[in-house]
C-alpha cells in the first residue's frame, strides 16, 4: 500500500513561505507569493477560518490581502499586529476580526451571491484597508509602518520576532546584522553585527537576552549587543572537528537546546551552561537543525 496522504485544508494560488495561527480568533494566516517576477503568480497574505464540518477540519478563505509585488517570506504575530518580511523590508499589518450582530449579519449574508467559497478557491485580492464579510465574521486588514531592515548587496530579511510583551521586534537578514525596533513606530533602538553572513533565526527571551544562529556556523547569546556566550561544536570533541553542520532554528523556551543530525542522533544541552545532559545515537554527520 502507498503512503496515506494527509488531508488538504487549503491550497493557495502562490508558494507558501510563512504560517501563523492567531490563538484569539483561531485564524490561520498564510503568506507567500511569486515576488516581483512577472510570472503571473500573485503575492498575498491569506486569512483562513478553521472549523470542523462533520467531524473533519476544514479551512475557508476569509480575507485575501494583496501585497502587490512583494512576497512575504517570514511572519511574526503579536496580538492583532503582523510583522511581515517582504524583500529587504519589514511591513506591519493590523487585522481586526469581529462577529456581526443581529440583522446586520443576516443582511450581509443575504447579499452574498452564489454558494459559499469552496476550499482551495481564492477570491479577488483585497487592497490595503479593505474589509471582508464572511458568514457573520468581519475582517479588516490595514498596512501600518514599514522599514528597510537589511542592507547587503542582495538585501533580504530572513527572520522577524517580537519580544515577550510585544513592544519590540527584532529582525535579521543576509547582511548579518540584528536590528531591534519599537512597535508600532518601527523606530530603531539597537543595531549590531551578529554573524558573518546570513542570520538563519533569532529569538528574544523574557529577560532581554537574544539568541541568534547564522550561516557562519555559530550560535550566540546576546545581552543587547554584548556577547554572553557562543557555541562552537568543533570544540566539543574530536567527532565534531571535521564534520559539516549548520544551525537552523531557534525556539522560545530558553531552557534546553536540542541537536538533531541526519544520521538520527539526538543530543540535549542546558542552554545556560551548554552542558550536555543527553546523547543518543552516533554523530558522524552533523548537517543539523538546532532548537534553542
Amino acid at each position: 500500500m502507498g503512503r496515506r496522504r494527509a488531508p488538504e485544508l487549503y491550497r493557495a494560488p502562490f508558494p507558501l513561505y510563512a504560517l501563523q495561527v492567531d490563538p484569539s480568533t483561531g485564524l490561520l494566516i498564510a503568506a507567500g507569493g511569486g515576488g516581483a517576477a512577472k510570472t503571473g503568480i500573485k503575492n498575498g497574505v491569506h486569512f483562513l477560518q478553521l472549523e470542523r464540518i462533520n467531524g473533519r477540519l476544514s479551512a475557508s478563505l476569509l480575507h485575501s490581502h494583496d501585497t502587490e509585488t512583494r512576497a512575504t517570506m517570514n511572519l511574526a504575530l503579536a496580538g492583532d499586529i503582523l510583522a511581515a518580511g517582504q524583500d529587504a523590508h519589514c511591513q506591519l499589518l493590523r487585522f481586526q476580526a469581529h462577529q456581526q450582530k443581529g440583522n446586520k449579519a443576516e443582511k450581509a449574508g443575504s447579499k452574498e451571491q452564489g454558494p459559499r467559497q469552496r476550499k482551495g478557491a481564492a477570491p479577488a485580492e483585497k487592497k490595503c484597508g479593505a474589509e471582508t464579510q464572511h458568514e457573520g465574521l468581519e475582517l479588516r486588514v490595514e498596512n501600518l509602518q514599514a522599514v528597510q531592515t537589511d542592507f547587503s548587496s542582495d538585501p533580504l530579511q530572513k527572520v522577524v520576532c517580537f519580544n515577550h510583551d510585544n513592544t519590540l521586534l527584532a529582525t535579521g537578514g543576509t547582511d548579518g546584522y540584528v536590528r531591534v525596533w519599537k512597535v508600532p513606530s518601527l523606530e530603531k533602538v539597537l543595531e549590531f553585527k551578529a554573524h558573518e553572513g546570513e542570520i538563519e533565526d533569532l529569538a528574544l527571551g523574557p529577560d532581554g537576552k537574544l539568541v541568534t544562529v547564522g550561516r557562519d556556523l555559530k550560535a550566540s547569546v546576546w545581552q543587547k549587543d554584548q556577547l554572553v556566550t557562543q557555541l562552537h561544536w568543533q570544540e566539543n570533541g574530536p567527532t565534531f572537528s571535521s564534520t559539516p553542520y549548520r544551525y537552523q532554528a531557534c525556539s522560545e523556551s530558553g531552557t534546553f537546546l536540542g541537536l538533531g543530525t541526519v544520521t538520527g542522533s539526538v543530543a540535549i544541552y542546558i542552554a545556560f551552561s551548554l552542558q550536555r545532559v543527553f546523547l543518543c545515537g552516533s554523530c558522524s554527520c552533523c548537517v543539523l537543525g538546532l532548537l534553542l
